[in-house]
């Protein structure tokens, strides 16, 4: 993460040493005139600390500490005093200042203040950063979690069905995330607002089936104690999720495409007819064209739910994405138990991803829920048979991962913290599938 600094100071020749001492010292620096100039600067996640002067016309340095911890209460800001205004410092202090340098002051004695709130800084904005990938909602890379190309076209491919009204079945393995991409689907498109309704076709007994999914009327059968509105209606308006949907009992597939084709339908023991209007997203684990072959699914249903057809890989087929999302699921149940997610070492990072995930996301968010818990998640994590060679290179494509995410695609940082030439380093980017805009920072091209 490259970090800036601020240095307000009303004197142009204290400014040019100053920024001159910086800048060779390696940071990034701007200097403002007035005080009023460089609140224009900073918002509540600003990149970055503060230097400033204390007396200077207009607002002062303690006029300007109070308004930037205002907008920001974990802002270092480090304020300059001239000889004899120690009750000064001591009030800026008291106001939250950082720290208080007098002035004449050397170079090390600031550029020691500095590097000691820019690592303050840095650890603050990362915190950030981890919380709102926790409890942020609002963009489908919060929903969707994953660096790989494959969750890359999902989410464009989502994105797009959902501004549309098509029936959509979803394909993957079991505890791939099939209902996810589902309320997915939901929530970024017109209907948002509207129920989404789910349902486990397999959980479902076939002697309630007809009732659970169309409702009924009082007195429709032998316990049957009021009128229930049924999931079909329930969704009116809004979107139907029916999951394992290969499970559906073949008799309810027919009334299925009935409602479906002409948007209605009628309670069980009624013969008024109810207009709705719904989309249907669907998903199964087998290819229900295979089911169709084998007589247990409706060729006819099959056309009308397979409008659009989305496939959601299994892990083992995006491995990259595996170190977000374990720590993702981490910090979710850390903040559930209420306790810190201890961080996971590059060597377990490494044999999470040489585990082939049977279970897949599902698998991975209980070995992140007893990582929480420090408890050993070992034999979730253990390799399934790989060579020492291949599990060597999983490591060391977790270690340039988690130093791009660190330097936030700084290529010049990478090298020193991993002690790498350039071509070296490009050619194992290249190798492990890895890119420098996959890491780069908000606002950066």
């Amino acid at each position: 993460m490259d970090l800036q600094v601020i240095f307000v100071d009303d004197e142009a020749a204290i400014r040019e040493a100053v920024q001159q001492w910086l800048e060779l010292s390696g940071l990034a620096v701007r200097t403002c005139a007035s005080a009023e100039a460089a609140l224009a600067l900073v918002d509540a996640d600003f990149p970055g600390v503060l230097v400033s002067d204390v007396r200077m016309p207009g607002m002062d340095g303690l006029q300007l500490l109070e308004a930037l911890l205002q907008r920001d209460r974990d802002l270092p800001v480090i304020m300059v005093t001239g000889h004899g205004d120690v009750p000064m410092a001591v009030q800026a202090l008291r106001q939250g200042a950082y720290d208080f340098i007098e002035k004449p002051f050397t170079p090390e004695r600031l550029l020691d203040s500095l590097r000691r709130a820019l690592d303050k800084r840095r650890l603050v904005l990362e915190n950030r950063r981890l919380r709102a990938r926790v409890s942020g909602a609002e963009r489908i890379e919060n929903q969707l979690l994953g660096v790989s190309p494959v969750m890359e076209r999902l989410r464009r491919q989502v994105l797009e069905l959902a501004q549309t009204s098509v029936n959509v079945l979803i394909r993957g393995d079991t505890g791939s995330g099939k209902e996810r991409v589902a309320r997915c689907l939901h929530q970024f498109g017109p209907r948002a607002a509207k129920p989404f309704v789910a349902l486990n076709c397999a959980a479902i007994p076939e002697s309630i089936f007809e009732s659970e999914l169309f409702g009924h009327e009082s007195g429709a059968f032998t316990g049957a104690q009021g009128k229930r509105i049924g999931r079909i209606e329930h969704a009116d308006g809004g979107s139907l999720f029916l999951d394992e949907i290969e499970s559906m009992p073949l008799a309810q597939q027919v009334k299925l495409l009935r409602v479906i084709q002409e948007r209605s339908l009628e309670r069980l023991g009624s013969n008024r007819s109810i207009a709705v209007d719904l989309r249907v997203i669907s998903a199964a684990k087998p290819d229900l064209r295979d089911e169709v072959r084998g007589g247990r699914f409706r060729e006819d249903l099959l056309y009308r739910l397979n409008v659009a057809e989305l496939h959601i890989p299994p892990l083992r087929e995006r491995r990259e994405d595996i170190p977000l999302l374990f720590e993702h699921f981490a910090a979710e149940a850390a903040l559930r138990h209420g306790r810190e997610a201890p961080p996971a070492s590059p060597a377990e990072l490494a044999r999470l991803q040489a585990h082939d995930w049977p279970g897949n996301v599902r698998e991975l968010i209980n070995a992140a829920e007893r990582h929480a818990l420090g408890l050993s998640s070992a034999s979730a994590a253990a390799p399934a048979g790989q060579s020492l060679a291949e599990q060597m290179e999983a490591f060391e494509a977790q270690c340039l991962r988690q130093a791009l995410q660190r330097c936030q695609g700084n290529i010049a940082e990478v090298m020193a913290q991993l002690q790498l030439p350039r071509r070296t380093l490009n050619e194992k980017m290249q190798r492990h599938g890895l890119s420098r805009a996959q890491f780069l920072g908000e606002g950066e091209e």
